[in-house]
């Protein structure tokens, strides 16, 4: 493969980016709101611009690569499939920020917090009205597949792959949220089905899926391998933003480090620290877990602590054994698909788990 994971990400990010403008551009004559409506084309900019704002678009990546597993030529329903999975990822952020009360995303405001300026003194219409923007962000991925230029049955088994893929998202995000009600460590299992169920299986399973679906490919008879592949893809990438929270660097990651810390969340990093540390340096951990108060200097003990005691060694070592076993699930592709393509699934892991931000 000539073309380095990165550029390839690059190109094809640029090619969706100007695609999604101009749904945007075009949605608001398509939704049949009336003209007396203000709310209405308001929350359509917020999710323009959400929608917008960043993003490695790394979902469309795969739906173009996984497309390129079977053909090279132009595939139909791609662009569509494209944004599917990106407006359901702008679904996953209006509700995660809200769950999260978070107030940025992306370098700019969150959908809630949007609300939360432009109606002050009504915080139950901004809580109700971010609750309607992201279900408006689903039914539009929906509808975007509904309206693909592909065969009827095609079109059929995509929408039910993305409305499986929503399905798990969700209940991906309620594990997640019992996940922190824990007593102490949290068992390496129960966060690799939470990684499978949140982020792997709409991030990696789905694109793959539907550009395999697009190209002409059912992928019955892979399927196996493609949610092994997507599985221990979403897991190395929960290992890893986990990692780069609690032991990045603050200034290439563009924010403070230790938020899953203050917020209290069993990530793969403290549920390690956990399960590792005793007597003082646990007191240390303890108290600063779920402490939104939580100062940098104490973040800053914290690493120091996972970091003498082996915990970010032995994660970053994990993470790289679930990339390699990724690898080698895509290297068995080889004699089925095309080269370059598979190509491209075997560098992805490996290139994922050594960038630092």
């Amino acid at each position: 493969m000539t073309e380095q994971p990165p550029a390839r990400i690059a190109r094809v990010g640029r090619r969706f980016d100007a695609l999604f403008e101009e749904y945007f551009a075009a949605l608001p004559a398509t939704l049949g709101a009336p003209a007396f409506s203000r709310f209405t084309p308001e929350c359509v900019d917020l999710l323009r611009a959400l929608s917008l704002r960043g993003g490695k678009r790394m979902r469309v990546v795969l739906l173009h690569e996984a497309a390129g597993l079977v053909t090279d030529a132009p595939v139909a329903g791609l662009d569509a499939a494209a944004l599917a999975v990106e407006l359901l990822q702008t679904h996953g952020l209006v509700h995660d920020d809200l769950i999260d009360d978070s107030p940025t995303r992306r370098g700019g405001p969150s959908t809630y917090y949007a609300y939360r300026e432009r109606l002050p003194g009504h915080p139950r219409a901004a809580l109700g009205l971010t609750v309607l923007a992201g279900d408006l962000a689903l039914a539009l991925s929906l509808r975007a597949l509904l309206d693909a230029p592909v065969p009827a049955e095609t079109r059929q088994a995509m929408v039910e792959v993305l409305t499986r893929a929503a399905a798990d998202t969700f209940v991906g995000q309620i594990m997640d949220l019992e996940r922190d009600f824990a007593d102490g460590a949290v068992d390496d299992s129960v966060l690799h089905d939470v990684a499978d169920h949140k982020s792997a299986r709409y991030s990696v399973l789905a694109p793959l899926r539907l550009g395999l679906l697009a190209a002409g490919a059912q992928g019955g008879e892979w399927d196996a391998e493609l949610r092994h592949y997507a599985r221990l893809v979403g897991i190395c990438g929960q290992m890893r933003d986990d990692d780069l929270d609690l032991f990045g660097d603050a200034a290439v990651l563009g924010k403070p480090i230790g938020t899953d810390l203050r917020e209290g969340r069993r990530s793969y990093a403290v549920a390690r620290l956990l399960a590792t540390v005793t007597g003082p340096d646990r007191s240390v951990v303890e108290k600063a877990l779920g402490d939104p108060a939580c100062t940098p200097e104490t973040v800053a003990a914290v690493r120091e602590i996972g970091e003498r005691h082996g915990v970010a060694d032995a994660l970053r070592a994990d993470m790289r054994r679930h990339a390699e076993r990724a690898a080698e699930v895509a290297a068995r592709w080889r004699p089925r698909w095309r080269a370059e393509a598979v190509g491209f699934f075997e560098q992805l892991p490996l290139w994922s788990v050594r960038r630092d931000s």
